[in-house]
């Protein structure tokens, strides 16, 4: 199969991933207890029982589930996410203005992870068993086992409150791409990308090393060819196809991650806006967000498939 025909093909499988997650996630936030109804009448009081109805009639959310489920199906087909039942506010625009923070975050930690994760795995694997590679394994395994949440929360607590080095919270109305916005991006893209980093470190780590033992390098070292060399322009290039294939499943880490760091780091993106969804029962956001990271995950899987090829010609797509 062609390169050309593998991605046509995994671009149709697309549509039908999507709506398996959108039927599983709708029914899961209709049988998660809470009422957005409710939850309005809660903090509102003054609002009265035939106000109550009206916005069950508005939202439809007195219709059977299926009859909901199709209604936010034929509004999507025509672009339309839908409405936040508190605010009346347009979920589409919303998320279309909350997105390129997320996505800056996400990329910011992906290149922060590989930055980190690529040297220092080659690092360990051509000084393997020595004081450096014991280095890089306890970073590995700490990286690995601290928790987003954690990490960030100690970094505010060192960094912004007991060193005064930092202020956390981006000022409203800030250029997304300006200098300034880079330093607000530092303290979460670390905090994003350190679990990320320490997987594939591992991964570098442990393909380099399998690759350095291979006959192919114990000729070239035969011919004479400088250590750097046979590093740099074979043992290379053989050893990133895993990373390759981790990189893109760690994007599935990642932005799961950033829901938790934005909240922590009070970052105005899609993670917030969604766990805010959450506390208020918001379907229409909820399932907005939810198709977003969703397409996302899948876009990173297809680009992994296509980099297969561009480092190992020898796949072939079946």
């Amino acid at each position: 199969m062609s390169l050309r025909r593998f991605i046509a093909k995994r671009v149709l499988l697309v549509f039908p991933i999507l709506f398996g997650v959108s039927v599983i996630t709708f029914a899961l936030v209709h049988w998660t207890p809470g009422d957005p109804v409710q939850q309005m009448v809660g903090l509102n009081p003054d609002i009265t029982a035939a106000e109550e109805t009206a916005i069950r009639e508005r939202y439809g959310l007195n219709d059977p589930l299926h009859e909901q489920y199709l209604n936010w199906l034929a509004n999507l087909a025509v672009g339309d996410f839908g409405q936040m039942y508190s605010s009346g506010r347009d979920v589409g625009s919303i998320v279309w203005m909350r997105l390129p923070e997320t996505i800056l975050l996400g990329i910011f930690g992906w290149v922060f992870a590989l930055v980190i994760a690529i040297p220092s795995g080659i690092y360990a694997a051509v000084n393997k068993d020595q004081l450096g590679d014991s280095v890089s394994r306890i970073f590995a395994l700490s990286g690995i086992s601290i928790p987003n949440f954690w990490l960030g929360l100690m970094l505010i607590l060192v960094f912004a409150l007991y060193l005064d080095w930092w202020s956390v919270t981006p000022p409203s109305r800030q250029p997304l791409l300006s200098t300034d916005m880079l330093y607000y991006l530092i303290l979460p893209g670390i905090t994003i990308g350190t679990a990320s980093a320490a997987a594939l470190m591992r991964v570098m780590r442990t393909s380099m090393a399998e690759e350095l033992n291979k006959e192919y390098v114990t000729a070239a070292r035969a011919k004479g060819l400088p250590e750097r060399t046979i590093v740099l322009k074979h043992v290379l290039r053989n050893s990133l196809i895993s990373v390759v294939t981790l990189a893109a499943l760690l994007t599935a880490s990642i932005i799961s991650g950033s829901v938790v760091v934005e909240y922590v780091f009070n970052w105005p993106g899609l993670g917030r806006e969604f766990i805010e969804a959450l506390q208020g029962h918001e379907i229409d956001m909820i399932m907005a967000v939810t198709l977003v990271t969703g397409t996302a995950i899948i876009i990173a899987n297809l680009v992994a498939d296509i980099l297969y090829a561009v480092l190992d010609p020898r796949i072939r797509y079946d």
